[in-house]
């Protein structure tokens, strides 16, 4: 072992440096579902800032300290226990909002989001601060409605913006702040499942909204 040690001291700092940084500080992560759509489709590869919301124990859950919480319109990535797996959503409602969806239309405290038309099924949703583009069903969706909840301290109400499509906040209910690994602002590069895999040039460091 010492001998290994001596031969491979180098290499296996090298390792251990690059999972640590991966585990603490920046990491990216495959979209394997159409969970987002549009904001993100299957194949992206998204950049994930782990300090953006803590600075935590290499390869744990403990957090070191508090760099902030996460707000409204952010695309967060979290380890949910319900779900036993990593999802990537967008941040709806923080400890305190009380949310409701009327066929797909938000209400955060009473006040309904702004909403315009774009193509068949996707409208511009404006939370505060932050426009993006959410995809729904042209029929029915038993997942379009909901009576106001309010998030507890401590949680958060996750919504995918593939609203009919999403096992979100409305499936695996709120989600702890403890959970919270990081938040994604942009795509690193994406891969064409139908197409061989060749990287789509047109999503190459997209920044997201």
């Amino acid at each position: 072992m010492q001998k290994l040690w001596a031969e491979h001291r180098g290499l296996l700092v090298f390792f251990l440096l690059m999972f640590s940084f991966r585990s603490a500080i920046a990491d990216w992560s495959d979209v394997p579902t159409g969970s987002m759509k549009p904001t993100l489709v299957e194949g992206d590869r998204i950049s994930i800032n782990k300090m953006a919301y803590d600075l935590r124990i290499p390869f744990t859950h403990i957090s070191l300290y508090k760099i902030a919480d996460p707000v409204r319109g952010d695309i967060a990535v979290f380890d949910s226990t319900v779900a036993g797996k990593r999802l990537v959503k967008r941040v709806i409602g923080v400890p305190g909002d009380t949310v409701a969806m009327d066929n797909n239309r938000l209400l955060i405290n009473g006040q309904p989001l702004s909403y315009q038309p774009l193509m068949a099924g996707d409208l511009l949703e404006s939370l505060p601060g932050k426009t993006h583009v959410v995809r729904t069903n042209q029929a029915q969706s038993r997942l379009a409605n909901f009576d106001p909840v309010t998030v507890p301290e401590g949680q958060y109400l996750m919504l995918g913006d593939n609203r009919d499509n999403s096992a979100d906040s409305r499936v695996i209910g709120f989600v702890p702040r403890s959970e919270f690994v990081g938040r994604s602002r942009g795509v690193v590069i994406s891969l064409d499942y139908d197409n061989y895999f060749l990287p789509r040039g047109e999503r190459f460091m997209k920044e997201l909204k």
